[in-house]
């Protein structure tokens, strides 16, 4: 596990509670400190407010051998920061907290009663299969000298799959593999309160620095992005073509069943002028469903009840199949997006994995853009669900029940159809004579060259209407003990603006959805700007930072999450936590 990681979990748990006293005063303040608007963007203290979602779920995958590396710190209750005394527990769970799973959270325990409904009956719970499921293989991003490499380019993500992933892991009493663990999927998957951008902006951007919870040598850059918003009524006539795996293997309640019942709940939010077609794909494909109007929801209900599963898994020819079908129904101005909901156990026809990624990346430069939505365990393909999306100029979901089938579809249907933004990248170039170090958590999968950030035919990142992004860097300010030692022989670069009082400059580039040519905005951030103390910064700051936060949950999501890392702590080894910086 990612060695911020480990730690950054349960340390952040116990400063929010020493904090929790002090949020109405914290609010108090955030309030009163103005807006800063930088050209067409708008740059604002952090705003306090939550909001929706999560639920229970199912099994599970073998732990692996945590990451190593990364920032560290010695293993040291003191290094954490709290504005007011822990309670004996706390103290103790400072001193004995476990090596936490990498990334990882989520899920139910006794004390803690659900603060969400959960499926009726337990319809929808996973059962226990024999483990092949795949991931990516993450290698965390290291540490960087700023005097070496003062550039970080990275695309935005807005995936989630991973937060619903390892829930139901947890939830089936199982730590996930570290692999299964990124980040800032775990960080993204919970709505920020950012305030909106002003006139016709695509973005807000908002920034916050503050002492590291972890470590008080080493400090936090918090970067927010907030998308404009686009009312339900408000969005444009959307051609969506359902893609639906109706093979053997997904015959089991949480898979078909839950699937079915999940993209009901988008076909009662259609409109008259919004379109729906259906494929399938199992031994072969099948259009069950013409391009139909969203005013025939009884008969695009009447076509999702009949579904059966059997049979192998042609994926490849159900992906070309469904483009075809989009093409055929395409809308200019409108969304054309497929929606793939499967397994990603693909064992017929093409099954190459980036043959499978080619054509999606191919398909995308007509304007139709795909999505994944996963179901079930086992022989989930996580992989190819995430990285299938990625080249699709769309998002990744995993749907463990069908209260997350809710949020991906109907609380944040915007923001899963409806696109303000593509190929989003964010590049930040530290001063040296205030920085020494830095390291961008997460987004290992998401790293850019640096010549890539002004080349518009390098892909990255598309951002949904209404759509929050959280990025955070931990920094090593100049005058406190780095992690590497200084070359013997090197020489450090000037600063470009020595005695400025830059911290760093902040690029951001991105294109409009119908437009090819991106469109640049920057601005400095300073030194000065840098809070004093953890107790002064936002909520949306402190629960970034450990994935967990109290205070007003309306939807339960956060609620959910510390639970989720109580249960995490219990089914570690109890083996204590690597320190976050050496």
């Amino acid at each position: 596990m990612n060695s911020i990681n480990k730690n950054i979990l349960l340390s952040c748990l116990l400063v929010l509670t020493a904090c929790a006293n002090q949020e109405q005063s914290q609010k108090t303040t955030q309030a009163d400190s103005p807006p800063v608007a930088i050209g067409e963007l708008v740059l604002e203290p952090g705003l306090t407010r939550p909001q929706p979602s999560a639920i229970d779920a199912g099994p599970e995958t073998t732990g692996k051998e945590k990451m190593k590396g990364g920032l560290r710190q010695k293993d040291e209750s003191a290094s954490v920061v709290a504005a007011a005394p822990l309670t004996s527990s706390q103290e103790h769970a400072a001193a004995q907290r476990p090596e936490m799973l990498r990334k990882s959270m989520v899920a139910m325990d006794s004390r803690y009663p659900s603060p969400v409904a959960s499926s009726p009956a337990g319809h929808y719970m996973q059962e226990t299969m024999p483990e092949r499921e795949q991931y990516a293989v993450l290698v965390e991003n290291p540490i960087r000298q700023v005097a070496e490499a003062p550039v970080s380019t990275f695309s935005i993500d807005v995936d989630t799959g991973a937060y619903a992933n390892v829930r139901r892991m947890l939830n089936a009493g199982r730590l996930p593999p570290a692999d299964a663990v990124r980040v800032e999927e775990m960080i993204n998957y919970f709505p920020y309160a950012y305030a909106l951008p002003k006139g016709n902006a695509r973005f807000a951007v908002h920034t916050e620095m503050a002492p590291a919870p972890w470590n008080a040598s080493r400090h936090l850059l918090h970067i927010g992005i907030k998308g404009q918003d686009i009312a339900k009524n408000n969005l444009p006539p959307s051609n969506l073509v359902f893609l639906v795996d109706v093979s053997g293997s997904m015959s089991s309640n949480e898979r078909l069943p839950l699937l079915k019942s999940a993209l009901k709940l988008l076909v009662s939010q259609l409109r008259v002028q919004d379109k729906v077609a259906l494929v399938t794909y199992a031994s072969g494909t099948q259009v069950v469903l013409e391009p139909t109007s969203g005013a025939h929801k009884g008969k695009i209900i009447a076509a999702l009840d009949n579904l059966r599963a059997g049979g192998s898994t042609a994926g490849a020819a159900g992906i070309a199949l469904a483009y075809s079908m989009a093409e055929q129904g395409y809308i200019k101005g409108g969304i054309n997006r497929i929606l793939l909901a499967t397994d990603g156990d693909f064992n017929v026809g093409v099954t190459n994995f980036e043959a499978l990624k080619n054509m999606a990346e191919e398909k995308r430069k007509g304007g139709v853009s795909l999505s994944t939505l996963g179901f079930g365990v086992g022989n989930y393909n996580e992989k190819l669900m995430e990285q299938l999306a990625d080249a699709g100029n769309g998002n990744y979901s995993y749907i463990d029940t069908l209260n997350e089938g809710q949020k991906v579809l109907v609380d944040e249907m915007t923001s899963t159809l409806a696109t303000i933004a593509k190929d989003v990248k964010i590049q930040i170039e530290f001063n040296p004579d205030v920085v020494s170090e830095y390291r961008l958590v997460g987004y290992e999968n998401r790293m850019l060259k640096r010549e890539d950030f002004n080349n518009d035919r390098v892909d990255a990142g598309e951002v949904g209407a209404g759509h929050t992004v959280t990025a955070i860097y931990e920094l090593t300010l100049k005058g406190n003990a780095a992690s590497v030692d200084p070359l013997r022989y090197g020489k450090e670069q000037g600063a470009a603006k020595s005695g400025s009082g830059e911290l760093a400059f902040l690029r951001l580039r991105y294109k409009e959805p119908e437009n090819d040519v991106s469109r640049l905005a920057e601005w400095p951030l300073y030194r000065q700007d840098i809070k004093a103390s953890l107790a002064q910064t936002s909520t949306e700051f402190r629960f970034a930072a450990a994935v967990a936060a109290f205070g007003a949950d309306s939807f339960g999501y956060r609620g959910e999450f510390l639970r989720l890392v109580n249960l995490a702590q219990s089914l570690s080894t109890g083996k204590p936590a690597v320190g976050v910086m050496d």
